[in-house]
């Protein structure tokens, strides 16, 4: 039997996926800092090198030639939160990892704005025949 994880992401939106995408480089971050603290060198690279191939993979997937300037400015972000985290893991900083995560946050939140469904309100043609549905 499938578990739910395996599922939780089917039927979702490119954007719900790459918020996910988002999510797992925080996830991998916390773990490094966890690993940080406890003294793990393994376990610190282990999580780093998986924080920095979700982040290779979004980077990969830009569409320089359909995305314009945002996807050159997301390309940059990405180069520049790579290099951040080398330095985090390179240094053992937990400060540093927290530094990163808070950046990615603040993308991934952004993302998810994009995400929110919206309610549309059309304007009405003829105000007699209009219902106040959406008003």
């Amino acid at each position: 039997m499938a578990s739910y994880q395996e599922h939780a992401l089917d039927g979702a939106s490119p954007v719900d996926l790459v918020v996910a995408l988002y999510d797992g480089v925080i996830r991998f971050l916390y773990a490094a800092i966890t690993a940080v603290e406890r003294g793990d060198v393994h376990g610190r690279r282990v999580a780093v090198k998986r924080a920095l191939a979700i982040l290779i993979h979004l980077q990969a997937r830009l569409r320089m030639d359909i995305g314009g300037r945002p996807a050159q400015v997301l390309s940059e972000y990405y180069a520049s939160m790579f290099a951040l985290i080398l330095q985090a893991s390179l240094a053992a900083s937990p400060s540093r990892f927290e530094e990163a995560i808070g950046c990615i946050r603040n993308v991934r939140d952004a993302w998810r704005q994009v995400a929110r469904p919206r309610l549309f309100r059309y304007p009405a043609t003829d105000s007699s025949s209009s219902s106040n549905c959406f008003s």
